[in-house]
């Protein structure tokens, strides 16, 4: 018969196992929440552009994240670099999203950032471009300047958030946005339009502006004539303009790739 002690010295052979099996649904449930969490993030499309060179243009999801100071985080002067610590940046913001595309994007790391202010997160550069003198990482939404740090501005479903590498305060860039049809037929001639935004969301047609694969500038009314043969990206400059986004146009059932 077996004594009570034996059955107590058993006990911790077999809390283990029923821990285990209990813990197993519930880190299962964790795991599933995490996943659904970010496939539920804000849709929104990011575009950093530093002088005429685009380092990023893409869509993706975003919600709360972290994002690395860092001391060498300089632009706003001696003494306000960032600290070296990860600081939370809650829900969809600006920031985050940018922070986020680096995690993926090569090209828009290191990015360097100060928590040295207690009205937000400042930005000094990214991917290796950085903010010196007078020139600044300029943040638009929908095409309209922030007055905001980064991580301030939320995010909704669609929102287009564009870093510019800005010379000056005085220095006045219009964004263009390129618009062309998602599907063509091969050799068969197709508009597209290009507008100006200026930094308070005002648009206009561009005229003058060169889109690749188009073989004549646009017109007053903004438009321009491209032929393609095969699948392609199309973009919008003009001098000191900011680039436009980069439109991606299918032909023959083909898609532009990345």
């Amino acid at each position: 018969m077996t004594t009570l002690e034996e059955r107590v010295a058993e006990m911790p052979r077999l809390v283990p196992f029923r821990l285990a099996a209990a813990c197993a649904p519930a880190l299962a449930l964790l795991f599933l929440t995490a996943t659904v969490a970010v496939a539920k993030g804000t849709l929104a499309q990011l575009r950093v552009v530093a002088g005429q060179k685009v380092l990023a243009d893409k869509s993706l999801r975003t919600g709360t994240t972290s994002v690395s100071t860092s001391p060498k985080a300089t632009c706003f002067g001696a003494g306000k670099g960032g600290s070296g610590k990860s600081v939370k940046v809650s829900g969809a913001t600006a920031l985050g999203l940018l922070a986020q595309a680096a995690r993926s994007a090569g090209s828009l790391r290191p990015l360097l950032i100060t928590d040295a202010f207690s009205f937000g997160l400042g930005l000094c550069g990214i991917g290796g471009r950085e903010a010196k003198g007078e020139s600044f990482w300029q943040l638009r939404v929908n095409h309209k300047a922030s007055e905001l740090s980064g991580d301030s501005v939320k995010l909704k479903r669609g929102d287009e958030v564009l870093w510019y590498l800005k010379a000056s305060f005085e220095t006045a860039n219009e964004e263009l946005w390129l618009m062309a049809p998602q599907r063509v037929r091969a050799g068969t001639p197709f508009r597209v339009r290009v507008f100006a935004y200026d930094e308070k969301g005002k648009r206009k047609p561009a005229a003058g502006v060169k889109v690749s694969s188009a073989k004549d500038p646009t017109g007053k009314d903004g438009r321009a004539t491209v032929v393609l043969r095969k699948p392609a990206r199309l973009i919008a400059r003009d001098g000191a303009e900011i680039p436009s986004n980069r439109a991606a146009v299918c032909v023959g059932g083909k898609c532009p790739q990345g």
